[in-house]
C-alpha cells in the first residue's frame, strides 16, 4: 500500500503554515514534507510534528534568495561558503525533526555560463553535503525539474541525475523522482520508474498538465501505485500539487489508498 506525505508548501495553503500540520493529520496523512521552515525555531517544528503524530519525511536545503532568482546554491560559483553553511543548517534541522532526507536544489545557469563547469561544481558540492549527511544518517536527494516551470535549472531529467549518481557513487546520495516533472521531460513514466527505482529514495506526484490533483490529467496514477507496490517500493510518495480549490475537497482521489480506521 502506498504511503503518502502531505507537502505543506502546496496543500492547505489557505492556512498559516503552522496550522497545516494539524490539517494534514486530520486529513489522514501520517507524514509531511515542505520546501523549508527555517524561519521557525527547530523546537517549534519538532513540537508541531509530535503534537500531530506526524513524521517529517523531507525538506529542502536553503535555496538562497528566491526573489533575486536563486533556485538553490549547489551549482553557483563564488557561493561555496554559503552553500556549505546551508548544508550544516539543514542537517541541524534534520536532526531536530528526525528527518532522514534533504533535497539539494542545484540552482540555475546564468547567461553565458558554462554548463559543464557548473555541473562539476554541483557534483563537488553534492559530495561535500553527502559526506556530512552520511555522518548524520541522512540522504541528500537530487530532483530533476522541468525547464518550463523553472527555466535555466541545471538538472532537468531523470537520466541526467542517474548518471551523476552513478559517477559519484556515494551511499548518501539518491534520486527524488518527481513524476510531474518527469512526465513533462521524457514521459514513459512506468518504464523509467522501473529502471531507476534502485536509485530512488522518494517519489512526488501531481497531475499533468496543470500540477493539480493526481486524478486530473493524462497520467494513470492508480496503475503507477499498483506497479510501485508490485515492485516493492517502500518509500514515501509526496503529494506536491496545487489543489484546484479546497485541499480537503480535492482529496477524494486518495481515500482508497489511505489506511482504514
Amino acid at each position: 500500500m502506498p504511503r503518502f506525505s502531505a507537502n505543506l508548501s502546496f496543500l492547505f495553503a489557505d492556512l498559516p503554515f503552522e496550522k497545516r500540520f494539524e490539517a494534514a493529520a486530520a486529513a489522514g496523512f501520517g507524514a509531511v514534507e515542505y520546501i523549508g521552515a527555517y524561519d521557525l525555531p527547530m523546537a517549534s517544528v519538532k513540537s508541531l510534528l509530535v503534537d500531530n503524530g506526524l513524521e517529517q519525511v523531507l525538506f529542502n536545503m536553503p535555496l538562497g534568495d528566491w526573489d533575486k532568482g536563486d533556485r538553490g546554491l549547489a551549482c553557483r560559483p563564488g557561493r561555496e561558503d554559503e552553500f556549505r553553511d546551508s548544508v550544516v543548517q539543514s542537517l541541524d534541522y534534520a536532526a531536530a525533526t528526525d528527518c532522514k532526507m534533504i533535497h539539494c536544489m542545484s540552482g540555475v545557469t546564468g547567461k553565458g555560463e558554462n554548463a559543464g563547469e557548473l555541473a562539476r561544481l554541483y557534483c563537488d558540492n553534492l559530495l561535500y553535503a553527502a559526506d556530512l549527511a552520511e555522518q548524520a544518517g541522512v540522504k541528500i536527494l537530487l530532483e530533476p525539474i522541468n525547464p518550463i516551470d523553472m527555466p535555466g535549472y541545471l538538472l532537468n531529467s531523470i537520466e541526467q541525475a542517474a548518471v551523476i549518481l552513478q559517477q559519484l557513487d556515494h551511499s548518501s546520495l539518491a534520486l527524488q523522482f518527481d513524476i510531474y516533472h518527469s512526465q513533462i521531460v521524457g514521459g514513459n513514466i512506468a518504464a523509467r520508474l522501473d529502471k531507476h527505482l534502485d536509485q530512488t529514495a522518494h517519489i512526488q506526484i501531481a497531475g499533468v498538465p496543470g500540477r493539480h490533483e493526481p486524478d486530473s490529467g493524462e497520467l494513470n496514477y492508480p496503475f503507477l501505485f499498483y506497479m510501485l507496490d508490485r515492485v516493492g517500493y517502500e518509500g514515501w510518495i509526496g503529494c506536491e500539487y496545487k489543489p484546484h480549490g479546497d485541499t480537503n475537497a480535492g482529496l477524494e482521489w486518495i481515500r482508497p489508498w489511505m489506511p482504514k480506521g
